[in-house]
């Protein structure tokens, strides 16, 4: 056995055990949305109410997209862009585009993270003060007054946002079994504890019960506007990490006999029930604001940013021993972050791994190390809370939803490759694939994500988004999203090794995404 957990002659890395796969799997789902998205977006859309259509989205999108990204990457053990190569040679644009994707998403995820480190360190004292919000744009990110220009770059970003990236990098140079798995096995376990603990200390907080009924009580009218399905069924979309690539790079380590439906099922309803104990967490600290402040929860209810950084160090500051739960809530923050971050990475890792045959080491350092620096760069800046603001609206709306989008149109209408896709899970999975898998990918997820693009087009164009000047967005939102599609696309253009070596380095696989004789007939 190597280092990285591969045999002698093996091609391609392998998951220690099932609960690894698993516990890194869930570690990419549960990310910062689970935390300040769903939360607030239940709350927006029918409280108790939205339940059933998020269940709904959960079972008819969420988990079927789930498992196909599982058996693509379990079928064809590569990453996207080879993986899709091998159903069809211009589909591995798709991946390529998700790979662009997740560079720019790791480059501004990390700086989020940075903050998260700092924050531990302020709830100590709140060094907030009286006003979260000016300490937070104002002393701490030195935030720019126009969006766009650098005048300077902010010491208390850098230097933790340069840590989290070196311990990142480390993670994955030590490869999947010794570095990815074993931190999942150790952060995951230790994100429940934290987070259950914090969960807790809100509940027994004056209020808390008022925060929970304006979380889900239903409204049951709700039910009767599209707006609301939408919404259920973006959230299952962005919580997944179905729609970048993760999946099918995190299951083209899982061995041969793998159980993919059950494996999809388990990862699937982890992540859900987190969100739904996020919510708690979450609406029952902001019923103690409102009870403290006396005013409704609807004028406390925050979300994304406003939340985390400003909502939540108003409530640790009102509250007996603050800064204990803001120590776990921002440790949650950062360990729910980390474990994504690290997933996101690894795709472009493991994608310029089998383009170019590249070991894992000097991948990392030049792919981790270039995502880094433009990290840095960009986000450590006192316009980084600005770039990242627009790049991940964009990245978002018309980056990973689109991809995600344009991946089962291909796979299920143009490559009509479902049925062999699902034979291939069926083969091994314990929860056997039938014929509503097929109609919900062939039919209900291409429709759904198709008018969530419209909806959301209609929505950017009836006014700027957040107010920024249209040559902003023109240039760090729409150019982020349109760029990432370019960068895919004219990456699969160029021309692929024929040399007869393995894409992942091995030996003796094939190359120029051919499979051989004794594969062919294999599912």
């Amino acid at each position: 056995m190597t280092n990285d957990g591969t045999r002698p002659g093996q091609s391609r890395e392998r998951w220690g055990s099932r609960a690894g796969f698993l516990f890194a799997a869930i570690g990419s789902a549960i990310g910062l949305g689970n935390i300040w998205r769903f939360p607030a977006v239940a709350y927006q859309n029918g409280g108790g109410a939205f339940l059933l259509p998020y269940l709904i989205a959960l079972l008819t999108a969420g988990l079927p997209l789930l498992i196909l990204t599982y058996t693509v990457g379990r079928k064809y053990r590569k990453s996207p862009p080879a993986a899709y190569r091998e159903m069809a040679k211009p589909a591995q644009f798709i991946g390529w585009w998700q790979v662009a994707i997740c560079f720019v998403i790791a480059t501004y995820y990390a700086v989020i993270l940075a903050w998260g480190v700092r924050y531990i360190g302020f709830s100590f004292g709140e060094q907030w003060g009286d006003d979260p919000e000016a300490f937070l744009f104002g002393d701490f990110l030195q935030a720019s007054e126009t969006p766009g220009e650098i005048g300077g770059y902010v010491g208390g970003v850098f230097w933790p946002l340069l840590a989290i990236w070196v311990v990142v990098l480390i993670i994955l140079a030590l490869g999947v079994r010794r570095g990815i798995e074993k931190a999942n096995l150790f952060f995951i376990p230790s994100l429940v504890a934290f987070f259950l603990v914090l969960v807790i200390r809100a509940l027994t907080l004056d209020g808390a019960g008022t925060g929970l009924d304006a979380l889900f009580s239903p409204d049951w009218s709700a039910l009767g506007q599209g707006s609301v399905w939408i919404a259920a069924y973006g959230q299952i979309f962005f919580s997944l990490s179905v729609g970048f690539g993760i999946m099918v790079t995190y299951a083209s380590y899982l061995g041969r006999r793998s159980d993919l439906s059950g494996s999809a099922l388990v990862a699937g309803f982890a992540n859900s029930s987190f969100e739904i104990l996020a919510g708690i967490g979450v609406f029952a600290t902001l019923g103690f604001m409102a009870h403290t402040e006396g005013v409704p929860v609807d004028e406390v209810a925050a979300d994304g940013l406003g939340l985390a950084f400003v909502a939540f160090p108003t409530v640790i500051s009102s509250m007996p021993a603050g800064w204990l739960f803001g120590l776990l809530f921002f440790l949650s923050l950062v360990i729910a972050g980390f474990t994504s971050l690290v997933s996101i990475v690894q795709v472009i890792v493991a994608s310029v791994q089998d383009r170019t045959g590249m070991k894992r080491v000097p991948a990392v350092i030049v792919v981790g190390g270039l995502t880094a620096v433009v990290s840095i760069a960009l986000f450590a800046s006192d316009s980084g809370v600005h770039f990242l603001d627009a790049a991940d609206h964009f990245i978002n709306q018309y980056g990973i939803a689109m991809a995600a989008l344009v991946f089962v149109v291909v796979v299920a209408w143009l490559l009509r490759r479902l049925p062999d896709l699902q034979a291939h899970a069926n083969e091994t999975s314990a929860v056997r694939l039938g014929q509503w898998w097929l109609v919900c990918l062939g039919i209900i997820t291409p429709l759904v994500l198709g008018w969530m693009m419209v909806d959301s087009l209609r929505a950017e164009f009836e006014e700027n988004y957040e107010g920024y000047s249209t040559d902003f967005l023109v240039t760090y939102g729409w150019g982020v999203a349109g760029g990432a599609l370019v960068v895919g696309i004219l990456i699969s253009l160029i021309p692929w090794r024929s040399d007869g070596t393995s894409l992942s380095g091995g030996p003796g696989a094939p190359g120029d995404g051919a499979t051989t004789d004794s594969r062919k007939g294999r599912r």
